[in-house]
């Protein structure tokens, strides 16, 4: 049976030429999956994919098209959480029905989605990933997630424990904010980059002390890549930034999580795997 992906890009613009690119893939590999980019995804005003009202309204529309099975975000960068609350408003029923995937930027819309409890949100590879050297298998892997493949989920899921996976700095925009879900009992998988280190540890200070009081069930750290370098050593890694600031605030850290912006970034549903 043919499912039907939607496509849109919340934040910022997509290629024609990329675009053809991961349909070819998808054809050759997985033909029962029909992917339909909407031109929105092409459009560009300065930073953005569109202006707001026009990434709104493509997210909208997919996601209330009952022609879809899933909504696919394009790519991350910066944006998403300026149509997040206004999208959860307008989304009909239909909407309930879907699976949203994405990881970045897009994992605001994701986290708005899993608050209002509309569809099924899985952090995944997106399309924009076919521009990394070797970016094909990390597209495959959401494409055989959608085509019922489970071999790319993220290993450390636990059966009957919720997880959740975001991308640092956009947990941290998302505390405090009425975007924010509740992840009690929830592990929690976080991934970073092109921060400075001494950035990811002032990030760590505010998502842990956000963290602490929800009853989390943990923290796991996905990879933390492309660290610019500053005009002196910070002195210590991310893990042990992690470590640190789990102990400050009573959290249990659980190690490593296989997430993150690379081509072997897994899949995480969020919620009951």
């Amino acid at each position: 049976m043919t499912r039907r992906i939607a496509i849109c890009a919340p934040s910022t613009p997509f290629t024609r030429e990329d675009a053809a690119r991961v349909t070819a893939l998808t054809q050759a590999e997985y033909p029962q999956l029909d992917l339909y980019f909407h031109d929105q995804c092409f459009a560009s005003e300065g930073h953005f994919a569109g202006p707001d009202a026009l990434r709104l309204s493509a997210f909208v529309e997919c996601a209330n098209d009952p022609a879809f099975d899933a909504v696919w975000f394009v790519r991350g960068g910066y944006g998403a959480n300026r149509i997040a609350m206004d999208a959860i408003r307008l989304l009909s029923p239909v909407a309930y029905d879907k699976q949203y995937l994405g990881y970045s930027d897009a994992g605001t819309l994701l986290a708005a989605l899993y608050r209002a409890r509309i569809g099924q949100q899985v952090h995944a590879p997106m399309p924009t990933d076919i521009r990394r050297a070797g970016g094909e298998a990390a597209v495959l892997r959401t494409l055989g997630w959608l085509a019922g493949s489970r071999e790319g989920l993220e290993p450390s899921l636990v059966e009957g424990t919720p997880a959740v996976a975001l991308n640092l700095m956009t947990l941290a925009m998302l505390c405090g904010t009425p975007l924010m879900p509740d992840l009690a009992g929830h592990v929690v998988m976080i991934e970073e980059v092109a921060e400075y280190h001494y950035a990811v540890d002032r990030l760590l200070f505010h998502v842990t002390n956000n963290l602490a009081s929800v009853g989390i069930a943990g923290l796991r750290l996905g990879r933390v890549s492309d660290v610019p370098e500053n005009d002196r050593p910070f002195g210590c890694e991310a893990v042990t930034m992690m470590r640190h600031w789990c102990a400050q605030t009573g959290i249990a850290y659980l190690g490593a999580a296989g997430i993150g912006h690379d081509v072997d970034n897994r899949i995480v549903p969020f919620g009951l795997a």
